[in-house]
Protein backbone atom coordinates (compact mmCIF):
# COMPACT_ATOMS: atom_id res chain seq x y z
CA UNK A 1 0.00 0.00 0.00
CA UNK A 2 3.02 2.62 -0.61
CA UNK A 3 2.12 3.91 -3.65
CA UNK A 4 -1.29 4.81 -2.49
CA UNK A 5 0.11 6.51 0.79
CA UNK A 6 2.88 7.99 -1.26
CA UNK A 7 1.30 10.99 -2.62
CA UNK A 8 -1.74 11.78 -0.33
CA UNK A 9 -1.51 14.68 1.85
CA UNK A 10 0.71 12.58 4.31
CA UNK A 11 3.88 12.35 2.70
CA UNK A 12 7.19 12.14 4.11
CA UNK A 13 10.69 13.00 2.56
CA UNK A 14 12.45 10.03 1.74
CA UNK A 15 15.87 9.49 3.09
CA UNK A 16 18.76 7.12 3.37
CA UNK A 17 20.07 8.44 -0.52
CA UNK A 18 23.50 8.60 -1.06
CA UNK A 19 25.20 11.52 -2.04
CA UNK A 20 27.64 11.04 -4.91
CA UNK A 21 27.97 12.47 -8.30
CA UNK A 22 27.59 9.68 -11.34
CA UNK A 23 29.49 10.09 -14.01
CA UNK A 24 30.00 8.51 -17.46
CA UNK A 25 33.43 7.14 -15.94
CA UNK A 26 32.14 5.51 -12.94
CA UNK A 27 29.07 3.31 -14.31
CA UNK A 28 30.43 0.57 -12.66
CA UNK A 29 30.62 2.27 -8.96
CA UNK A 30 27.20 3.78 -9.40
CA UNK A 31 25.37 0.14 -10.42
CA UNK A 32 26.67 -1.05 -6.97
CA UNK A 33 25.47 2.31 -5.48
CA UNK A 34 21.95 2.10 -6.98
CA UNK A 35 21.56 -1.05 -6.43
CA UNK A 36 22.15 -0.28 -2.57
CA UNK A 37 19.95 2.77 -3.14
CA UNK A 38 17.11 0.48 -4.03
CA UNK A 39 17.17 -1.70 -1.55
CA UNK A 40 17.15 1.45 0.64
CA UNK A 41 13.99 2.18 -1.03
CA UNK A 42 12.22 -1.11 -0.06
CA UNK A 43 12.94 -0.69 3.49
CA UNK A 44 11.77 3.25 3.22
CA UNK A 45 8.66 1.55 2.23
CA UNK A 46 8.19 -0.25 5.52
CA UNK A 47 7.96 3.13 6.95
CA UNK A 48 11.70 4.29 7.75
CA UNK A 49 12.81 7.69 6.68
CA UNK A 50 12.14 10.98 8.14
CA UNK A 51 9.19 13.10 8.89
CA UNK A 52 7.94 14.90 6.37
CA UNK A 53 6.00 18.12 5.85
CA UNK A 54 2.41 16.37 5.66
CA UNK A 55 -0.22 15.98 8.55
CA UNK A 56 0.30 13.50 11.83
CA UNK A 57 -2.07 13.02 14.01
CA UNK A 58 -5.82 14.99 13.60
CA UNK A 59 -4.64 17.97 15.79
CA UNK A 60 -1.34 17.88 14.98
CA UNK A 61 0.16 20.93 16.76
CA UNK A 62 3.17 22.89 15.36
CA UNK A 63 5.41 24.87 17.97
CA UNK A 64 3.84 28.40 16.90
CA UNK A 65 0.48 27.07 18.25
CA UNK A 66 -0.86 26.50 14.41
CA UNK A 67 -3.03 22.81 15.02
CA UNK A 68 -3.25 20.68 11.62
CA UNK A 69 -5.60 18.38 10.58
CA UNK A 70 -6.10 15.84 7.63
CA UNK A 71 -9.24 17.33 5.59
CA UNK A 72 -10.98 15.40 2.38
CA UNK A 73 -13.63 17.21 -0.03
CA UNK A 74 -15.13 18.49 -3.05
CA UNK A 75 -13.95 21.79 -4.87
CA UNK A 76 -17.37 24.05 -5.52
CA UNK A 77 -15.13 27.03 -6.73
CA UNK A 78 -11.39 28.72 -7.02
CA UNK A 79 -11.04 32.40 -6.84
CA UNK A 80 -7.26 32.76 -8.38
CA UNK A 81 -7.13 36.39 -7.87
CA UNK A 82 -8.20 36.03 -4.23
CA UNK A 83 -6.37 32.84 -3.71
CA UNK A 84 -9.25 31.00 -1.81
CA UNK A 85 -10.79 27.51 -2.82
CA UNK A 86 -15.04 26.88 -1.94
CA UNK A 87 -14.63 23.46 -0.50
CA UNK A 88 -17.35 21.02 0.36
CA UNK A 89 -15.27 18.86 3.04
CA UNK A 90 -16.06 16.09 5.57
CA UNK A 91 -15.82 16.43 8.70
CA UNK A 92 -12.72 16.48 10.20
CA UNK A 93 -11.87 14.77 13.12
CA UNK A 94 -11.66 16.92 16.40
CA UNK A 95 -12.24 19.68 14.69
CA UNK A 96 -15.57 20.31 12.92
CA UNK A 97 -18.78 18.51 11.32
CA UNK A 98 -19.08 18.26 7.43
CA UNK A 99 -19.94 21.78 6.06
CA UNK A 100 -19.21 24.20 2.97
CA UNK A 101 -16.67 26.93 3.67
CA UNK A 102 -14.55 29.06 1.88
CA UNK A 103 -10.27 28.44 2.38
CA UNK A 104 -7.17 30.61 2.18
CA UNK A 105 -4.71 28.97 -0.08
CA UNK A 106 -1.33 29.12 -1.80
CA UNK A 107 -1.68 30.96 -5.42
CA UNK A 108 -0.12 27.89 -7.07
CA UNK A 109 -3.77 25.90 -5.48
CA UNK A 110 -6.02 28.28 -6.36
CA UNK A 111 -5.08 28.74 -9.40
CA UNK A 112 -4.52 25.02 -10.44
CA UNK A 113 -7.98 23.68 -8.65
CA UNK A 114 -11.18 22.82 -10.72
CA UNK A 115 -14.98 23.23 -9.61
CA UNK A 116 -16.07 19.40 -9.07
CA UNK A 117 -12.55 17.95 -8.05
CA UNK A 118 -11.98 15.77 -5.03
CA UNK A 119 -8.87 16.91 -2.81
CA UNK A 120 -6.84 15.44 -0.06
CA UNK A 121 -5.41 18.25 1.93
CA UNK A 122 -4.24 19.64 5.30
CA UNK A 123 -6.29 22.20 7.27
CA UNK A 124 -3.90 24.62 9.48
CA UNK A 125 -5.78 26.53 12.05
CA UNK A 126 -3.87 29.91 13.34
CA UNK A 127 -4.46 30.44 16.71
CA UNK A 128 -5.97 33.34 15.87
CA UNK A 129 -8.89 31.58 14.44
CA UNK A 130 -8.40 31.82 10.58
CA UNK A 131 -7.91 28.86 8.35
CA UNK A 132 -6.24 27.91 5.03
CA UNK A 133 -5.24 24.80 3.43
CA UNK A 134 -2.11 23.28 2.90
CA UNK A 135 -0.54 19.89 0.83
CA UNK A 136 -3.69 20.01 -1.26
CA UNK A 137 -3.15 16.20 -3.52
CA UNK A 138 -6.44 14.99 -5.69
CA UNK A 139 -8.16 12.54 -4.64
CA UNK A 140 -10.67 10.97 -6.67
CA UNK A 141 -10.78 6.91 -7.21
CA UNK A 142 -9.94 7.14 -10.94
CA UNK A 143 -6.48 9.10 -10.63
CA UNK A 144 -5.64 7.42 -7.05
CA UNK A 145 -5.96 4.30 -8.59
CA UNK A 146 -4.14 5.01 -11.84
CA UNK A 147 -1.03 6.77 -10.23
CA UNK A 148 -0.77 3.78 -7.65
CA UNK A 149 -0.84 1.11 -10.48
CA UNK A 150 1.92 2.89 -12.46
CA UNK A 151 3.84 3.18 -9.38
CA UNK A 152 3.78 -0.22 -8.56
CA UNK A 153 5.08 -1.83 -12.11
CA UNK A 154 7.72 0.80 -11.73
CA UNK A 155 9.01 -1.06 -8.22
CA UNK A 156 8.96 -3.97 -9.79
CA UNK A 157 10.97 -3.30 -12.96
CA UNK A 158 13.38 -1.24 -10.68
CA UNK A 159 13.17 -4.01 -8.36
CA UNK A 160 13.73 -6.32 -11.57
CA UNK A 161 16.47 -4.71 -13.36
CA UNK A 162 18.82 -5.09 -9.91
CA UNK A 163 22.25 -3.48 -10.78
CA UNK A 164 21.00 -2.70 -13.90
CA UNK A 165 18.54 -0.72 -13.20
CA UNK A 166 20.74 2.62 -14.17
CA UNK A 167 19.17 3.57 -17.71
CA UNK A 168 22.39 4.10 -20.41
CA UNK A 169 22.49 6.15 -23.39
CA UNK A 170 20.24 3.84 -25.85
CA UNK A 171 18.63 1.71 -23.53
CA UNK A 172 14.69 2.73 -23.25
CA UNK A 173 13.49 4.71 -20.06
CA UNK A 174 11.28 3.26 -17.35
CA UNK A 175 7.31 3.87 -17.58
CA UNK A 176 5.81 5.95 -15.54
CA UNK A 177 2.70 7.54 -13.91
CA UNK A 178 2.71 10.77 -12.11
CA UNK A 179 1.05 14.44 -11.26
CA UNK A 180 1.56 17.54 -13.39
CA UNK A 181 1.77 20.84 -11.94
CA UNK A 182 -2.10 21.28 -12.47
CA UNK A 183 -3.18 18.22 -10.72
CA UNK A 184 -3.80 15.75 -14.07
CA UNK A 185 -2.72 12.16 -14.18
CA UNK A 186 0.31 12.19 -16.94
CA UNK A 187 1.20 8.78 -18.12
CA UNK A 188 4.70 8.33 -19.64
CA UNK A 189 3.04 6.74 -23.12
CA UNK A 190 1.61 10.69 -23.92
CA UNK A 191 5.13 11.08 -24.89
CA UNK A 192 5.81 8.28 -27.65
CA UNK A 193 6.40 9.61 -30.52
CA UNK A 194 7.75 12.72 -29.50
CA UNK A 195 11.96 13.72 -27.79
CA UNK A 196 11.92 15.06 -24.71
CA UNK A 197 14.23 16.46 -22.94
CA UNK A 198 14.03 15.64 -18.70
CA UNK A 199 15.92 16.67 -15.70
CA UNK A 200 15.33 16.54 -11.62
CA UNK A 201 14.77 19.80 -9.62
CA UNK A 202 12.51 20.51 -6.64
CA UNK A 203 11.30 23.99 -5.89
CA UNK A 204 12.87 25.01 -2.84
CA UNK A 205 16.21 24.26 -4.10
CA UNK A 206 18.68 27.50 -2.86
CA UNK A 207 22.21 27.00 -4.56
CA UNK A 208 22.17 29.07 -7.43
CA UNK A 209 23.80 26.98 -9.53
CA UNK A 210 21.73 23.58 -9.04
CA UNK A 211 17.98 23.66 -9.56
CA UNK A 212 17.87 26.95 -10.41
CA UNK A 213 20.11 27.43 -12.83
CA UNK A 214 19.27 24.30 -14.51
CA UNK A 215 15.52 25.34 -15.04
CA UNK A 216 16.76 28.74 -16.58
CA UNK A 217 18.76 26.76 -19.04
CA UNK A 218 15.46 24.71 -19.25
CA UNK A 219 13.75 27.02 -20.37
CA UNK A 220 16.10 28.24 -22.62
CA UNK A 221 16.72 25.29 -24.39
CA UNK A 222 12.68 25.30 -24.89
CA UNK A 223 13.19 28.86 -26.75
CA UNK A 224 16.04 27.92 -28.83
CA UNK A 225 14.46 24.71 -29.91
CA UNK A 226 11.26 26.82 -30.70
CA UNK A 227 13.52 29.33 -32.62
CA UNK A 228 15.31 26.17 -34.22
CA UNK A 229 12.37 24.55 -35.19
CA UNK A 230 12.12 21.97 -33.78
CA UNK A 231 8.69 21.11 -33.14
CA UNK A 232 8.22 17.26 -31.68
CA UNK A 233 9.60 18.24 -28.02
CA UNK A 234 8.14 18.14 -24.79
CA UNK A 235 10.20 18.99 -21.45
CA UNK A 236 9.74 17.31 -18.30
CA UNK A 237 11.13 18.37 -14.55
CA UNK A 238 10.52 16.03 -11.66
CA UNK A 239 10.45 16.69 -8.20
CA UNK A 240 13.57 15.79 -6.29
CA UNK A 241 10.42 16.50 -3.28
CA UNK A 242 7.63 14.89 -3.42
CA UNK A 243 6.68 15.68 0.30
CA UNK A 244 6.77 19.58 -0.15
CA UNK A 245 6.13 19.65 -4.32
CA UNK A 246 2.63 18.76 -4.75
CA UNK A 247 0.75 19.99 -7.93
CA UNK A 248 -0.01 23.32 -6.19
CA UNK A 249 3.60 23.91 -5.55
CA UNK A 250 4.94 22.91 -8.63
CA UNK A 251 2.91 25.10 -10.38
CA UNK A 252 3.63 28.60 -8.38
CA UNK A 253 6.78 27.43 -9.24
CA UNK A 254 6.62 27.25 -12.93
CA UNK A 255 3.84 30.52 -13.09
CA UNK A 256 6.12 32.70 -11.20
CA UNK A 257 8.91 32.20 -13.57
CA UNK A 258 6.52 32.79 -16.61
CA UNK A 259 7.26 29.48 -17.87
CA UNK A 260 5.25 28.27 -21.21
CA UNK A 261 3.88 24.82 -19.94
CA UNK A 262 2.28 24.44 -23.31
CA UNK A 263 4.97 21.48 -23.62
CA UNK A 264 6.83 21.63 -20.90
CA UNK A 265 5.27 19.71 -17.15
CA UNK A 266 6.34 19.84 -13.59
CA UNK A 267 5.59 16.34 -12.36
CA UNK A 268 4.67 14.89 -8.94
CA UNK A 269 3.45 11.94 -7.23
CA UNK A 270 4.32 8.72 -4.79
CA UNK A 271 7.49 8.93 -3.18
CA UNK A 272 8.51 5.57 -4.00
CA UNK A 273 7.56 6.44 -8.07
CA UNK A 274 9.93 9.57 -7.16
CA UNK A 275 12.94 6.97 -5.79
CA UNK A 276 12.71 4.77 -8.53
CA UNK A 277 12.81 7.61 -11.23
CA UNK A 278 15.87 8.24 -9.51
CA UNK A 279 17.41 5.22 -9.41
CA UNK A 280 17.00 4.39 -13.35
CA UNK A 281 17.72 7.57 -13.93
CA UNK A 282 21.33 7.98 -12.01
CA UNK A 283 20.24 10.51 -9.96
CA UNK A 284 21.39 10.38 -5.97
CA UNK A 285 19.87 12.91 -3.27
CA UNK A 286 20.20 13.13 0.41
CA UNK A 287 18.34 15.48 3.11
CA UNK A 288 20.72 17.55 5.38
CA UNK A 289 17.93 19.03 7.28
CA UNK A 290 15.80 20.63 5.32
CA UNK A 291 18.30 21.46 2.71
CA UNK A 292 18.45 18.15 -0.21
CA UNK A 293 21.82 17.82 -1.63
CA UNK A 294 21.59 16.22 -4.94
CA UNK A 295 23.60 15.13 -8.34
CA UNK A 296 22.26 16.57 -11.66
CA UNK A 297 21.14 15.11 -14.38
CA UNK A 298 19.84 15.91 -17.82
CA UNK A 299 19.08 13.47 -20.44
CA UNK A 300 17.49 13.88 -24.07
CA UNK A 301 15.03 11.07 -25.04
CA UNK A 302 14.37 10.40 -28.30
CA UNK A 303 10.88 9.25 -30.06
CA UNK A 304 11.33 5.34 -29.31
CA UNK A 305 11.43 6.23 -25.58
CA UNK A 306 15.16 5.39 -25.23
CA UNK A 307 18.33 7.98 -24.08
CA UNK A 308 19.66 9.54 -26.57
CA UNK A 309 22.41 12.33 -24.86
CA UNK A 310 22.64 12.95 -20.98
CA UNK A 311 24.24 15.41 -19.63
CA UNK A 312 25.71 15.30 -15.90
CA UNK A 313 26.01 18.42 -13.14
CA UNK A 314 24.89 21.79 -14.79
CA UNK A 315 27.66 22.57 -16.83
CA UNK A 316 25.68 21.83 -20.24
CA UNK A 317 24.93 24.90 -22.53
CA UNK A 318 20.89 24.84 -23.95
CA UNK A 319 22.84 24.24 -28.33
CA UNK A 320 24.46 21.41 -27.36
CA UNK A 321 20.59 19.54 -26.89
CA UNK A 322 18.92 21.58 -29.70
CA UNK A 323 21.97 20.28 -31.87
CA UNK A 324 20.96 16.62 -31.06
CA UNK A 325 17.04 16.84 -31.18
CA UNK A 326 15.38 15.91 -34.42
CA UNK A 327 13.78 18.76 -36.69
Amino acid sequence: MEGRRGHRASLKRFDNFFLRRIGVAMRSTARLLLLAFAALGALAAGGCGKGGAGPGGAGAQAASGERRFPLTGEVLSADAKRKVLVVRHNAVAGYMPAMTMEFAVAAGDAAAARPGERIRAELVAERGGSVRLEGIWPDDKVSLDTVDAGARMLRQDTLGKGGGAYREIGEKVPDFVLYDQNGGVVDSARFRGKQVMLNFIYSRCPVANMCPLSTSKMMATQKLARESGVSNIEFVSITLDPAHDTPGVLREYADDRRIDTGNFSFLTGPEGAIRDLLTQFGVIAQFRGDILDHTLATLLIDERGRVAWRADGSVWEPREFVERMHR
